[in-house]
């Protein structure tokens, strides 16, 4: 009997990696990964927890499977799941897999169905369909975090830290390449910490990638700003590995991060980041900060937003702070009320489209490679646009009709009026 599986998930890049290990070992087995829900005999769910809106999310979406396709089994698994099992089950789940046995979810699925042997035909064991008719693939590289910062729920959730092996993460990208992935990006809780148990660190592992795959950029999803390797940087000299990291900060202020027990200050992020753009001339930094954290003074925001004007970051995600109990920061006091996070969000949005647009100008006139993606648009004469993005991660819609999947030079014209993104034209 071979198996319809629906996968989704919401939250991190590394819930996303995960998708496409299962759709791997499925696909193995012989089982279908189908994006229709219609006919869909199992729906798997990579739930997150990050913030009580992730959660909200997370059952909405599970109880939505259930209530549109009652028939069919529903799996959760991921951070919302493993943290609040009951809750989950009383969306209509059928199985929670926790975190820490998402290894077992294929076995699991199948002993769902009483499959003792796997069916008689198994479809591509290298490559999944899953990622068929896609340029960009995330690879989870590790698990875990061995710190524990006073917001997060996700090191509860996730556990220690675990490292794949680097010889399974090379099969995993060559498999990738030979369906037309053209673009890796590496993936983990504490991607900085990678091989802390296997005597070998990130350095290693991207130049053991650059050795043994041909795949053509190699870009890093999120990476905590502190235990990066000795010579980490060196690796940006290599134009297979694109010059853009996502650098989270939090704040700008250091006595908010002593409160989020932050293992990175102010001066040291700025130090990180500055060896960064050493590494190569239009390197662009993106980060993530939190609003409203408890106790946040109105003093401590005004140094935050300064350290962030002083960054020039390419992009900002922004959040108010979200109580999650089980953290530190839950029971600390002075939490903030909804109109002042609200506010200092605002404030800190307006700063960060300021930023990317300075970023965006920066490469006006300027020569690159972008990787072509499905999503497409017209100008305001009607001739069509296909989105990608640069080298160093700017959204850009390029000018023509190249099919995606492709890595095309272009020569950056303008800014859109919107703000949000260049526009290219193709070099011949």
């Amino acid at each position: 009997m071979a198996l319809n599986i629906h996968l989704s998930a919401l939250g991190c890049r590394l819930n996303e990696a995960e998708l496409n290990q299962w759709a791997t070992e499925f696909t193995s087995k012989g089982h279908k990964i189908t994006q229709s829900t219609d006919d869909a005999d199992v729906f798997i769910l990579n739930s997150c927890a990050v913030t009580a809106e992730a959660v909200r999310k997370s059952r909405q979406q599970l109880s939505k499977m259930h209530r549109d396709s009652p028939s069919a089994k529903i799996i959760a698994t991921g951070c919302f799941a493993t943290l609040e099992p009951e809750r989950a089950m009383d969306c209509g789940v059928d199985l929670v897999v926790a975190n820490a046995d998402k290894s077992q979810l294929v076995a699991q699925t199948e002993s769902m169905f009483d499959l003792d042997s796997a069916p008689a035909m198994a479809m591509e064991p290298e490559a999944t369909l899953f990622a068929r008719g896609r340029s960009r693939a995330f690879i989870k590289i590790q698990d875990g975090c061995r710190h524990r910062c006073s917001f997060c729920i996700v090191t509860v959730a996730r556990g220690e830290e675990v490292s794949r092996p680097i010889d399974d993460i090379i099969k995993e990208i060559n498999a990738l390449y030979a369906v037309g992935i053209r673009e890796i990006v590496i993936a983990g809780v504490h991607v900085g910490g990678y091989g802390s148990d296997l005597d070998t660190d990130l350095k290693a592992l991207v130049e053991a990638i650059l050795a043994k795959t041909d795949v053509p950029r190699i870009r890093f999803a999120s990476v905590e700003p502190w235990n990066l390797p000795e010579g980490f940087f060196e690796l940006f000299t290599n134009p297979r590995v694109m010059p853009h990291m996502h650098l989270p900060l939090q704040s700008g202020s250091n006595s908010v991060l002593k409160r989020m027990a932050r293992r990175c200050r102010t001066e040291d992020f700025a130090e990180l980041v500055a060896t960064a753009r050493a590494s190569h001339p239009n390197f662009n930094i993106t980060t993530d900060i939190i609003c409203g954290f408890p106790g946040e003074t109105e003093q401590e925001f005004a140094d935050s937003l300064a350290f962030i004007e002083s960054m020039n970051f390419g992009h900002i995600h922004v959040f108010p702070y979200s109580k999650r109990e089980g953290t530190g920061a839950a029971r600390m006091p002075n939490h903030l009320d909804n109109a002042t996070k609200k506010q200092r969000v605002k404030e800190v949005e307006m700063l960060a489209k300021q930023s990317r647009q300075n970023n965006h100008r920066s490469l006006l006139g300027q020569q690159d490679r972008v990787l072509l993606e499905n999503r497409t648009t017209n100008d305001a004469d009607g001739r069509p646009l296909r989105f990608g993005y640069t080298c160093n991660y700017l959204r850009v819609a390029v000018k023509g009709t190249t099919e995606a999947g492709q890595i095309i030079d272009v020569r950056i014209d303008r800014l859109d009026a919107s703000g949000e993104y260049l526009v290219a034209g193709q070099e011949v």
